[in-house]
């Protein structure tokens, strides 16, 4: 129901866009700003049609520097939709926003700088992961040499000095290299899987990566990246 609402949000704010000015598109470029504000999903970054700070209901100072920081501390956002509704959303739900021009991606409650952009685009985030251990005191062991009748007093399935392990989870974080497909918005990491998926898009360079080495394709696959988007540049409206 949640991505209905904000499907259904993210359509109207396009639609009544669309409806004010045909905006011409613009090859990416260093030098390119993304408007200000907040992203519901993905097809309002591609359409550079964020909500704006006017419209998002904060007691965070508009002029600060940290104004985004400072309204994504809750987690609700409240804000005003095209047609001035009242709207209320979890921050969760959101995709992203942009801060002086710079796009920011959302992974696990987080947000991201993209720090490249492109038909493939690039960035690096901090997450958590989590690895499942066990535990227990040095006794925690099984012997299977050992009667289980032994013990006398007890149960024959239990031993005074058996303690079976015990999961825990252990958690850390790690920098992990994601990428963000500009045609599907798919964010996906940056592995050679990934990186050979989405080079098929172009055959050329999709055969010219495929014929090296696996080392040489770990070398390289930022270097084939960049290939890809300076053989396809990313167009975005312009404001």
């Amino acid at each position: 129901m949640r991505a209905l609402i904000i499907s259904l949000l993210a359509a109207l704010s396009l639609s009544i866009a669309a409806q004010d000015d045909e905006r011409q598109m613009v090859e990416f470029t260093p030098d390119f700003r993304f408007n200000d504000g907040i992203f519901l999903n993905f097809e309002q970054v591609k359409a550079n049609n964020p909500i704006s700070k006017a419209k998002i209901l904060t007691s965070a100072d508009y002029n600060a520097r940290d104004f985004f920081k400072q309204v994504f501390e809750n987690e609700k956002i409240f804000f005003y939709d095209p047609l001035g509704m009242r709207q209320e959303l979890n921050k969760e739900d959101i995709w992203g926003y942009s801060r002086n021009g710079i796009l920011y991606v959302q992974v696990q409650g987080n947000f991201n700088r993209v720090t490249y952009v492109g038909n493939i685009s690039h960035f690096v985030a901090d997450i958590t992961t989590y690895d499942r251990r066990y535990y227990g005191s040095p006794y925690n062991y099984y012997d299977p040499y050992t009667s289980p009748y032994y013990y006398r007093n007890y149960s024959p399935y239990y031993s005074p000095y058996y303690m079976p392990y015990q999961p825990t989870t252990a958690s850390r974080n790690e920098m992990v290299q994601y990428m963000i497909d500009f045609e599907s918005g798919k964010v996906i990491e940056f592995d050679l899987k990934n990186v050979e998926m989405l080079l098929m898009k172009d055959p050329e360079l999709y055969d010219e990566f495929m014929k090296l080495s696996r080392r040489k394709k770990k070398q390289q696959k930022f270097l084939f990246l960049r290939k890809y988007n300076e053989k396809h540049p990313l167009y975005l409206p312009k404001d």
